[in-house]
């Protein structure tokens, strides 16, 4: 007899699997669409920021990384381009966080989900979509379902590429997580690795399209000679322990997050990147996309007895919940962008000010902080 699903969840990364794993843990029939893949030419040197949230949902279901692949962040520092800054530090913040953020290695985080997923017997893993009362679309900012779906994507382009690459670098990095404003627009963030006791970092360089293609282009001396004096020699000597990747960097988010499918034969709905893109500059995509998974389960974990998981009713709870969640983020991480993108001379210094202004606050620095890190405490 044909296997039947409740839900088929198509895209099998980390916002798919993690998703899959939860509403298992509801006993629902998961499938989870993941086509054959061939073993990529180049390493994935992606890194993720993921907060205390993030690593809770991820622990509950079995994929959180070993040790030497989920660094603590105790401190992060941010500097802007006439001297300004803000460091905020895991301990004054309190309350049971062990760290700001983990910064986590892509690979070994989808190879402990994939494990998960592996075990789960309530999930399998198909390589075509299959029928189901619900479809949730998690296939990234490049969805074809979501097109498929009818589903508009508004996209903002930010006129930046993202260069990411692995640096070993001559001094440890002492669990910081550092980044730089640069006059130019240009962000470079240092993201550790490793282990508290690390010297590798992630790099992600936000710059323009034409610097980006420069530095693609560039041997390694030059590129690492750059990327030293951009962080003002931070950590010493660098060298490169991985190729670069890059990717254009956009604010984006889909009109409608749920519908009925094409046919009417049950109902659709996106989470993660399917669903909205940020800038990276504070590392919270994946965040983003985590929270949408445990809003979409805590909807469908309390929907009424009688009411079918294709209803639009109930998938609009989630829309509205995940939205929500989502604005103040967007508008921040839009704000920050648009902001230090500007080069006039007079906004310059006011930013700069602002910066070591708002970096002597307590309560406001801490709140920022905590939200930061996922606990959503007021102060």
């Amino acid at each position: 007899m044909a296997q039947t699903f409740d839900i088929c969840i198509r895209g099998a990364g980390v916002v798919g699997r993690a998703l899959a794993l939860l509403l298992a843990r509801d006993r629902l029939r998961v499938a989870l669409v993941a086509p054959a893949m061939h073993d990529p030419a180049t390493p994935d040197v992606r890194a993720y920021a993921l907060n205390a949230a993030s690593r809770a949902l991820l622990q509950s279901v079995r994929g959180w990384p070993d040790e030497e692949h989920a660094t603590p962040v105790q401190h992060m520092e941010v500097m802007a381009d006439q001297g300004g800054s803000v460091r905020f530090d895991a301990r004054p913040q309190g309350g049971a966080h062990e760290a700001l953020a983990w910064i986590v290695d892509v690979p070994a985080l989808q190879a402990r989900l994939h494990d998960a997923v592996r075990f789960q017997p309530l999930v399998e893993v198909v390589q075509q979509p299959v029928a189901a009362p619900l479809t949730v679309v998690c296939e990234g900012r490049a969805s074809r379902t979501r097109a498929q779906f009818g589903a508009e994507f508004e996209v903002t382009p930010y006129g930046q590429t993202a260069v990411a690459t692995r640096l070993a670098c001559e001094r440890p990095h002492g669990q910081v997580a550092r980044q730089w404003f640069a006059a130019d627009g240009s962000i470079l963030a240092f993201l550790p690795l490793g282990g508290p006791e690390g010297n590798s970092v992630a790099v992600v360089w936000s710059v323009s399209h034409d610097q980006a293609r420069h530095w693609l282009e560039a041997d390694e001396q030059a590129f690492t000679a750059a990327l030293e004096e951009a962080s003002g020699g931070a950590l010493g000597a660098l060298h490169m322990s991985a190729p670069c990747a890059s990717w254009p960097l956009q604010q984006a988010r889909a009109r409608r997050w749920c519908g009925r499918m094409p046919g009417g034969a049950g109902s659709w709905m996106l989470a993660g990147d399917a669903a909205h893109n940020v800038h990276p500059l504070a590392g919270q995509g994946l965040n983003l996309g985590l929270a949408d998974v445990q809003t979409l389960a805590r909807v469908l974990h309390g929907r009424e007895s009688w009411r079918p998981l294709s209803d639009l009713r109930l998938l609009r709870r989630y829309e509205r919940q995940a939205k929500s969640a989502l604005l103040p983020a967007a508008v921040v991480m839009d704000g920050l962008q648009q902001l230090f993108a500007r080069r006039e001379a007079p906004l310059q210094t006011l930013r700069n000010w602002g910066m070591s202004g708002f970096d002597r606050t307590g309560l406001l620095k801490g709140w920022v902080a905590r939200q930061a890190m996922g606990s959503g405490a007021l102060p």
